[in-house]
């Protein structure tokens, strides 16, 4: 008969090996675990990097499982359909390039997809702060997402810090990382808020302003676009499932440029032309 402390004791043995064997010390953390985010740490598991995926919610998904409006109806646009063929979504066309599908079969099946690619989930987890040393940020600083809700004199308790090659921002229209690091180097824009809606200019623009917007850190789909202040998408995913496999490429590149050639790969800070509106 199984007794409930050996319940307990495998499920703390197990946390505690995957936690110091996997996560601890990783090639990529990817903040965020929407449609942007699943898809970075998709393609960077792929690609052989040691990669984390935190999400302060209890759950995974983001804003894929409510589709527009509360209908549970998910759309993407040509050619980000593939991303979601590749994980066995079923995709309708509904015409001039644009494919549909339910909600909770994109999130299921994207996140299933990054877990097979072998991608470590932390739920419940904030990230609190990133660590920055010199001119490279190096990991993040992580707290229980619970503990942020308690009483102003309760929450005295330390966070803890994860290290990583690279760092994704994918924390949608918070930009939470890049907020973070603008408070403390000059030259880093101070996240605007996403512009108002545009959809197919918003879709470009998503994955034309993914990029790596310091030494370590990569700025990434919606996370990318409120930095900027570049238009709005609305209820379509295509630009953000591309924008996280851009960063995953991004990703792979610094690091095997580290690799290399023992030092970080120069980067520009400077951002692609964005159209605001305003």
């Amino acid at each position: 008969m199984t007794s409930e402390t050996h319940v307990t004791k495998t499920i703390v043995t197990e946390f505690l090996e995957d936690f110091t064997q996997n996560i601890l010390d990783s090639d990529v953390v990817v903040v965020g675990s929407g449609p942007c985010g699943a898809s970075a740490a998709k393609y960077c598991a792929k690609k052989g990097l040691k990669t984390v995926m935190i999400e302060r919610n209890l759950y995974a998904g983001g804003g894929m499982w409510q589709g527009g409006y509360l209908m549970p109806k998910n759309t993407v646009a040509e050619p980000a359909n593939r991303i979601l063929e590749e994980c066995g979504v079923n995709l309708k066309d509904a015409g001039e390039g644009l494919y549909v599908c339910d909600s909770f079969e994109m999130v299921s099946k994207m996140l299933a997809s990054a877990c097979d690619a072998g991608v470590k989930l932390l739920n419940s987890t904030n990230v609190d702060d990133i660590i920055l040393k010199e001119d490279h940020v190096e990991g993040v600083v992580i707290q229980w997402f619970p503990a942020k809700h308690m009483p102003s004199f309760m929450t005295c308790m330390d966070p803890i810090a994860i290290r990583s090659k690279v760092v994704i921002d994918a924390t949608g229209h918070d930009s939470v990382l890049v907020k973070r690091l603008s408070e403390q180097r000059s030259g880093i824009p101070v996240p605007k808020g996403c512009g108002s809606l545009w959809v197919d200019e918003a879709e470009k623009q998503t994955v034309e302003l993914t990029h790596e917007i310091y030494p370590g850190l990569i700025v990434a789909g919606m996370s990318a676009t409120s930095t900027y202040g570049a238009p709005r998408m609305g209820p379509i995913f295509g630009g953000m499932l591309l924008a996280g496999k851009k960063a995953a490429e991004l990703a792979y590149d610094r690091i095997k440029g580290v690799k290399a050639k023992g030092e970080g790969i120069k980067i520009t800070r400077h951002a692609p032309d964005v159209i605001v509106t305003e």
